[in-house]
């Protein structure tokens, strides 16, 4: 046998050895596994600078300033809004919320900037008029960047960055406003630990942060390159060590390469970490950025309040499609058009059963680990029929739309035909054509029977009276029979008249809809000779109508069967 074969690789195998494993961190007594999160950190938005950039259109100012809106209303009280120093749309954006007045009291702007003085000073026009902002500072300082990008030592960039925060600070020393710095050693995840605490140190101290006065200390996951546990251990490590840590508010900003970018930012928030930059729905360079959304509403899955207010959620889905020219796909945790959608029988099933079991002020039901009603979805939505789907989810559809409960037995027996149909129509068939099968099905099916008229007598003792004229293929006769009430009259005056043996076994009652146009559907079975039985359903505004529609409906299903 061929050992390529054994082996199960195929010729020509992929060149891993190309490729190193990233070192772990010794943390042996590492603390942050047994942590649990119970209050959200502070977040920040980076949509309209570092997602924008990532776009393949950027953003005009007028969908910046619709994005902008957006971010408000949900809630960020941090918005990174642009690199106004290297981007002149991004100058007229930030001068046009200023001059507006469109920042929120409480509200920070972040601007990005590199350490070059003139490009401070090109930075500090645009921010004019700004009642709060956070002047982002940063440099490479990964071990490959040294080498590779800058030709530098350690301490040549360490002098990079101090230098940098000393011209901001001097380029910001008559600026009217609420200003928090922030300073970024990039490629974090690509710094040897006790440089990055060194380079972290000496620009806390030449800022000069203190408890009172803290700065931020953004420890960028630039390009992911470890499982998210080894950069959970690289901030605990960091918080550890770093001797400045009371006069800085750690923040994360992490990436998606390994697609492990919310969980690296979970871990990271359970390692010490207070703030999290990132986007909604993860846009972003490369494969994107911490998605906001997603960690936020973690939290809320956890009885977290995660102070940010995705409720309105297809309405922001959309906007963000709009501005960004990029589709949020189907399967997206929370905002996807399929994610609370079951297709299969057993996960309908349990859906159907858990939400007629659920306490709505305890959230429990199966496949759905919140209330999609949380995010502005509704519980029709959850369960979709296609070839895969089952009994439980056609009920479900016809029980939330229509207000029809099958009973099982004519459930089951509908689920085939349901199936049937897909398989024909070769795709998911929507909730108006299951209910049109289902009258197709039960109620229209052409037969040799017709109910013409019928009327309601007194009969004996008593007794119900109903003389009906039915239609027999061609010609019409009139039936005449008594019973306790009128379907057990009319179906006695069938079997006297047809010589047909009749009898109901089973009889079920719903409304349809409310007032003038309310109508009852009747749902009853015949008991066949060898047990088994034939279902019909007759609709009408007049509850024995339907009930007698049923019947007949059930014996031309029956005729057609034979």
């Amino acid at each position: 046998m061929n050992k390529q074969h054994i082996s199960g690789r195929a010729a020509g195998a992929m060149p891993y050895g190309k490729y190193k494993p990233f070192t772990p961190i010794q943390l042996p007594d590492r603390q942050w596994p047994g942590t649990v999160l119970r209050q959200a950190p502070r977040w920040c938005s980076v949509d309209l600078r570092d997602g924008n950039q990532a776009l393949i259109d950027p953003m005009n100012v007028d969908e910046k300033l619709r994005l902008w809106d957006l971010l408000l209303e949900i809630g960020f009280a941090e918005i990174e809004v642009g690199f106004p120093a290297a981007s002149q749309p991004d100058f007229d954006f930030i001068r046009r919320i200023i001059d507006e007045q469109r920042i929120p009291e409480g509200v920070s702007i972040q601007v990005l900037c590199q350490a070059r003085e003139e490009l401070i000073e090109r930075t500090v026009e645009a921010l004019q008029g700004a009642p709060s902002v956070i002047f982002h500072l940063y440099n490479s300082t990964s071990e490959l960047q040294r080498r590779v990008v800058f030709g530098m030592d350690r301490q040549g960039i360490i002098d990079l960055a101090v230098q940098g925060t000393q011209i901001v600070k001097d380029g910001l020393a008559g600026f009217d406003a609420d200003v928090t710095f922030e300073y970024s050693p990039e490629s974090f995840t690509g710094t040897e630990l006790d440089f990055a605490v060194d380079i972290c140190t000496a620009v806390a101290d030449t800022w000069g942060a203190s408890p009172e006065d803290p700065m931020t200390i953004n420890l960028p996951s630039t390009v992911e390159m470890s499982t998210p546990n080894i950069y959970a251990d690289q901030i605990e490590w960091f918080c550890r060590h770093f001797p400045r840590r009371d006069s800085a508010v750690i923040s994360l900003h992490t990436h998606n390469d390994r697609g492990t970018g919310v969980a690296a930012t979970e871990l990271g928030l359970m390692a010490g970490a207070q703030r999290v930059e990132g986007t909604l729905f993860g846009n972003g360079e490369r494969t994107g950025n911490c998605d906001i959304v997603t960690v936020a509403m973690n939290l809320f899955s956890q009885g977290v309040d995660p102070s940010l207010d995705f409720r309105a959620m297809p309405k922001i889905r959309q906007t963000v499609e709009s501005v960004n020219k990029l589709a949020v796909p189907e399967r997206h945790p929370y905002a996807g058009e399929l994610v609370f959608t079951a297709f299969s029988g057993s996960h309908q099933d349990a859906i159907k059963k858990g939400m007629s079991a659920v306490r709505f002020e305890e959230w429990e039901v199966p496949y759905l680990p919140i209330d999609p009603a949380d995010v502005g979805s509704s519980y029709k939505e959850t369960v979709r029929v296609n070839s895969q789907s089952g009994k439980g989810g056609i009920g479900f559809l016809l029980e939330e739309h229509y207000g029809v409960i099958l009973p099982r037995d004519i459930l089951v027996e509908f689920s085939t035909e349901v199936q049937k149909l897909t398989e024909q129509l070769d795709r998911e068939v929507k909730t108006d054509e299951i209910y049109d099968h289902l009258i197709s099905v039960y109620s229209d099916t052409p037969g040799p029977y017709k109910l013409e008229s019928y009327d309601l007598l007194s009969g004996k003792e008593q007794d119900q009276r109903c003389v009906a004229k039915i239609r027999v293929s061609e010609n019409v006769v009139t039936v005449d029979g008594e019973g306790t009430g009128p379907i057990e009259a009319f179906v006695n005056a069938l079997e006297e008249t047809l010589n047909e043996p009749l009898a109901v076994a089973d009889y079920h009652e719903h409304a349809m809809g409310t007032g003038s146009d309310a109508k009852a559907m009747c749902i009853l079975a015949l008991q066949n000779e060898d047990d088994s039985r034939c279902f019909g359903i007759g609709i009408s505004r007049n509850t024995i109508t339907a009930s007698l529609y049923a019947i007949v409906s059930a014996m031309n299903r029956r005729w057609t069967a034979g």
